[in-house]
């Protein structure tokens, strides 16, 4: 499911700079990885026995459980300590960074009128790590494989716009074989199919092996669904006829 726009949200009282920032922080960080190559990607993503060792792992590794080598480069200063931010404005490929920043797009605009530019930064940064400890002790504190990607933050975004915005109505663009429907599902429908399909898929994928860290997504979801009682303004601000 493609979101293409809300209703049902109240009017945003300014320009949401935050939002916009960091979307535009992550284009720029891809941009970097494109021109710098592996190297610079495989040193600035998440490793999850970087961070539960405290030692940057520079060489060529053996992935555990197979005969596939990975070849890992030194973390940002040689602290892998700051992979847990800088991982989460790197991307695998155009698909990965364009699919987030439409979901950013979409609901992150109004998270972040809701709650202030101040607190709005400080819950998705909060969310992403998150996302990343979750990843790290439930996804094998032990593994070698680089974790990058906005999506665990992204996902307390969604968790926020959820709680905050429970009647709210997405634009979805749903593909069905060769072709595409438009329909407006309710909030609850669209994150809630897209939660539970975190849940379901962490327990189809083996564990130890590389491909989407849904453990993040799952983390980052809970975090935001806490954070969002203590950093959201829930008083319900209403106008129904606002959309976009």
């Amino acid at each position: 499911m493609i979101p293409l726009g809300d209703e049902g949200t109240p009017p945003q009282r300014g320009l949401p700079v935050v939002n916009l920032t960091i979307i535009a922080v992550n284009f720029l960080v891809f941009f970097a990885q494109l021109a710098l190559g592996d190297s610079f990607t495989s040193g600035w993503s998440l490793v999850p026995r970087e961070i539960t060792t405290g030692h940057d792992l520079i060489g060529l590794f053996t992935i555990p459980g197979t005969t596939d080598q990975i070849q890992l480069t030194a973390a940002p200063l040689g602290i892998p300590y700051l992979t847990l931010i800088t991982s989460m404005f790197m991307h695998s490929g155009w698909l990965h960074i364009l699919s987030n920043m439409l979901f950013l797009f979409i609901f992150g605009d109004n998270v972040e009128d809701n709650m202030g530019h101040i607190k709005y930064l400080i819950f998705y940064l909060l969310c992403g790590l998150g996302a990343d400890f979750t990843q790290i002790f439930l996804g094998g504190p032990d593994s070698i494989i680089p974790n990058l990607g906005a999506s665990g933050a992204i996902a307390g975004v969604l968790a926020a716009y959820l709680v905050l915005f429970p009647k709210a109505r997405i634009r979805t663009l749903i593909p069905l074989g060769f072709y595409f429907t438009l329909a407006y599902l309710p909030a609850i429908a669209m994150i809630g199919f897209w939660i539970v399909l975190q849940v379901v898929s962490v327990f189809l994928q083996q564990a130890g092996e590389g491909g989407v860290a849904f453990w993040a997504h799952i983390g980052g979801f809970a975090t935001g669904l806490v954070l969002t009682f203590l950093l959201g303004d829930r008083s319900g601000r209403a106008a129904p006829s606002y959309s976009r």
